[in-house]
């Protein structure tokens, strides 16, 4: 336990907590996630450092527990500044461990998927829960169909699942539980199968949770004994009930702030918190006038989301300079007052002296509250303002959802009554409200009242065998039983519907020579597809009314702009990154019937990812949207440091987009995987290209700065396959199953027709080679069906027991992410076209058994192996390719 302590201080920065210390024993002895008796639920006050989760994890399976590899941290999509990531980048930093992999929300480990690189090898993966359950459910938005099936295995076997502050996604919680325990129904079916994929953990973190059946992990008598615990547990806050004018909120919210700060006279930080931005911009400029009007100087900041990474990056900054953050901010020489949405109240440790908020439901509340005071060193005045009457429903039988809210926040307002006295005002310490929540577990009528004041789980899907079947077929295009994945992580609610917006400068659009397809604008985003560093999303409606807005500016003439009344300025993408609709300019704009043409808008880009022309503008210094802004944002594929983060000398940004003339597209220096025509003239002659040139951690290429023959890579990816399964503790006929479908993946590219089309340099066969591809010569030949025949001829693959020689077959088929059922024929030439579509057939049989034998997780795991190894190998090519100085 001393070297724990001792290492938990390195990582963290102090000695760790007497909870901290039994929970490591907890996962040390087995008795934890990992145990069959073990918890699934983290039950702790605010300020105790539940995100410390992650270094007790690193440090125990570092010190030999029986944990997951991957550490997936799940967080609120409306957290801007969280701390997970910081405390994921501290644990990399301070570690110096190598081969942990970190993937965060954030900085310069921001969604780089590092932690695609090894199976074998730790990582910590920090998203929010729209982008890790839809890539655990086969339908990650963001990612290609074909990687589909790769992110799923790593996320849905040997990974523990982190879920912080699970009260506020209950249907998510259910999901991962019914995933959890499904073991015999959604994992391998036979037990000894079973013992061979890496089981699938949850860990809940809440401090307001709804319990699940299992006893969670709380704080003890012991615990509760330790001085920093009690410090933290009764740090002084006490709340003040201020009534006030419902229909100008700003004004009281405005009005307290300014008292606590003694008219601006006395140095303080104060949050505020409001619960709609447009209340919170108001109650900035409130406090603002004050400030005028009586000749001092404040500082006013805010903090609402919907904001792109670089402007998170920038807010992070901002916290830690005003003293929100810790972070050794020298105490303030002036009031500093940020005021904050629902953005600042999850995944962000601020920590701010005073606070002034409106009514919210209680699960908010409390989180609020943990905003203050948060280490117990000062003495914070809570101020909340409230409308002074119950909410009078128009129809009390079925209120409307704005009406139902506002009714559970006046129950919270209510359960306040509940609280101790402390002085002059109510005791809101995390020691005040856990005593509450203890004594609801023995009172059944308190218990109603906190439920009554607590926003209720919204309805949502069970999760069943057949509906993962359906999203596992990712080689489908279609499929009627494939329903979108939404209501599934968050239920039904009554939530405004949320649309990402990206900027681009380069497009997919075509100023000569016919229109794009749209198969060639999918193409063109799968090469580059948006990435996390550049998104911003926000309320669908508010995007429809900035986009329509700016096309009428830029149309107007209002704004300096070279776009033209035709020009195509914007693509509608489904979270598939398929295409969804295309808009020009005066399409944008409604004429006469503006409304109309908003609500259409609305329609459209509900649940979307619009990628617009940056010559659009509409980003604010801040990074958020706004009509008048005209200048250009920087954007990641601008040629520019503004969002290429990198690390290891990589950009996060895994692409660049260069315009070049179609004769020169042949010399980049780095293997060009993707091409599109923006001009072609009358004789169908390309005549100026946009070049996709891509480094990337997902995909296995042909194209290579460094020819290499078949063989050298059949023998590399058979090395690294060997050295996986050894990580993942594969042996006898399971390792071999591993080390012959890498040895034999790759067979059919020695077919004549794929070394003509990749331009092989030589007699004799090629894996990698320079290009130019010659697309038209490939005639849709996939060399892993090609593959297949190989495989059956082989000794050592026809030695190996029946099911394996399927798993084998198919693993050599999925290598691309295909066969998941269906695999194309074309182009194939060493068998009659009866016989390849038997081929085909069968390699479809194939999937449904083996997904049936090993789930769909389990499989998608075993299809994850060698996608690694092959990558690896192709890695360690370029690598070499560099040392030697080639390309």
């Amino acid at each position: 336990m001393d070297n724990f302590g001792a290492a938990f201080h390195r990582l963290i920065g102090f000695p760790p907590m007497s909870w901290q210390e039994r929970l490591y024993r907890r996962f040390l002895c087995g008795d934890g996630v990992c145990g069959d008796q073990g918890f699934s639920h983290v039950d702790l006050p605010t300020g105790l450092g539940k995100t410390s989760v992650m270094a007790i994890w690193y440090l125990a399976r570092k010190a030999g527990a029986a944990l997951p590899r991957r550490l997936i941290y799940v967080v609120d999509r409306r957290a801007v500044v969280d701390q997970a990531t910081t405390a994921a980048d501290e644990i990399k930093l301070k570690s110096g461990d190598d081969r942990l992999r970190v993937s965060t929300l954030r900085g310069q480990h921001a969604d780089n998927r590092a932690w695609l690189e090894d199976p074998a090898a730790p990582a910590i993966i920090v998203g929010t829960v729209d982008m890790i359950g839809s890539r655990l459910l086969f339908c990650g938005y963001g990612v290609s169909r074909k990687m589909r099936p790769y992110h799923a295995g790593l996320l849905g076997a040997d990974a523990l699942v982190v879920l912080d502050e699970s009260h506020l996604v209950p249907p998510f919680q259910r999901l991962l539980e019914a995933i959890e325990s499904g073991t015999g129904v959604l994992g391998p079916r036979q037990a000894d199968d079973r013992t061979v994929v890496p089981a699938f953990r949850l860990l809940c973190l809440s401090a307001t949770g709804r319990k699940g059946g299992q006893k969670p992990f709380a704080l003890t008598g012991a615990d509760l004994r330790d001085p920093v615990v009690a410090h933290r547990l009764w740090a002084r806050k006490r709340l003040a009930l201020v009534e006030a004018d419902p229909r100008k909120p700003e004004d009281a919210l405005a009005r307290e702030a300014w008292a606590l700060s003694a008219e601006g006279t006395k140095a303080t930080r104060c949050v505020v918190y409001c619960d709609s931005r447009q209340t919170a911009v108001k109650t900035k400029a409130a406090i603002e006038k004050l400030a005028r009007d009586s000749k001092v100087a404040v500082s006013a900041h805010l903090l609402v989301g919907a904001r792109r990474l670089r402007e998170r990056e920038d807010a992070a900054a901002m916290l830690t300079a005003l003293g929100f953050l810790p972070g050794g901010a020298p105490a303030p020489t002036m009031p500093v007052f940020l005021i904050a949405t629902s953005a600042g109240e999850v995944g962000v440790d601020l920590d701010a002296d005073h606070m002034v908020c409106d009514l919210v439901p209680w699960e908010r509340l409390v989180q609020r509250l943990g905003r203050v005071n948060r280490r117990g060193n000062g003495d914070a005045t809570v101020i909340l303002v409230h409308g002074g009457e119950p909410p009078s429903p128009k129809t009390p039988d079925s209120p409307k959802p704005d009406e139902r809210r506002a009714l559970i926040a006046w129950h919270a307002r209510r359960l306040l009554d509940e609280l101790p006295v402390d002085g002059d005002g109510i005791d809101v310490s995390p020691g005040a409200l856990r005593q509450l929540s203890l004594r609801a577990a023995g009172d059944p009528d308190l218990d109603q009242r906190i439920r009554q004041a607590t926003t209720p789980a919204p309805l949502h899907p069970p999760l069943t065998r057949a509906l993962v079947d359906a999203w596992a077929m990712t080689s489908l295009p279609a499929h009627t039983g494939r329903p979108e994945v939404g209501p599934w992580l968050r239920g039904w609610v009554d939530d405004e519907p949320q649309t990402v917006v990206v900027w681009r400068r380069h497009l997919p659009v075509r100023i000569e020579g016919g229109s794009a397809t749209e198969q060639e604008i999918a193409d063109f985003f799968e090469a580059a597809p948006p990435h996390a560093s550049e998104m911003l999303e926000t309320e669908t409606r508010r995007v429809a009314e900035w986009l329509a807005a700016r096309a009428a500016a830029v149309t107007g003439g209002r704004s300096s702009s070279l776009l033209a009344a035709t020009d195509i300025v914007a693509f509608a993408l489904e979270p598939s990154g398929d295409l969804r609709h295309t808009y020009s300019l005066d399409r944008l704009n409604g004429g006469a019937d503006a409304r109309r043409q908003k609500d259409r808008l609305v329609r459209d880009l509900a649940g979307a990812t619009l990628v617009v022309d940056a010559r659009l503008g509409g980003l604010s210094v801040d990074g958020l949207l706004d009509e008048r802004t005209t200048a250009e944002p920087r954007t990641a594929d601008d040629g520019g440091d503004s969002l290429e983060l990198t690390e290891h000398g990589h950009p996060a940004v895994r692409f660049r987009v260069t315009p070049m003339p179609a004769d020169a597209a042949g010399k980049v220096g780095t293997p060009a995987v993707h091409s599109f025509v923006t001009r072609r003239s009358e004789d169908g002659e390309d005549i100026d290209l946009l070049i996709i040139e891509t480094w990337t951690t997902e995909e296995s290429r042909a194209a290579s700065i460094r020819p290499q023959l078949l063989a050298e890579h059949r023998s590399w990816t058979e090395r690294q396959a060997v050295a996986i399964a050894d990580g993942v503790g594969l042996t006898g006929e399971l390792k071999d199953t591993l080390a012959i479908a890498a040895r034999l993946h790759d067979e059919g590219k020695s077919a004549s027709r794929w070394q003509q089309a990749f331009n092989a340099p030589g007699k004799e066969a090629y894996a990698k080679t320079k290009g130019p591809l010659k697309l038209r010569r490939l005639d849709g030949y996939r060399h892993e069906f090609g593959s297949l025949a190989h495989a059956e001829a082989d000794a050592a693959f026809r030695a190996l027991p029946a099911d394996l020689q399927d798993l084998v077959l198919h693993l050599i088929a999925a290598h691309h992410g295909r066969a998941r059922p269906l695999i194309e024929t074309s182009g194939s030439e060493d068998a009659p076209p009866s016989i390849l579509e038997g081929r085909a057939r069968d390699v479809a049989l194939r999937f449904a058994r083996l997904q049936k034998r090993w789930g769909p997780w389990g499989l998608a795991w075993w299809e994850a192996l060698l996608r690694a190894a092959d990558q690896q190998a192709s890695r360690a090519n370029d690598d070499r390719a560099r040392a030697d100085g080639a390309g």
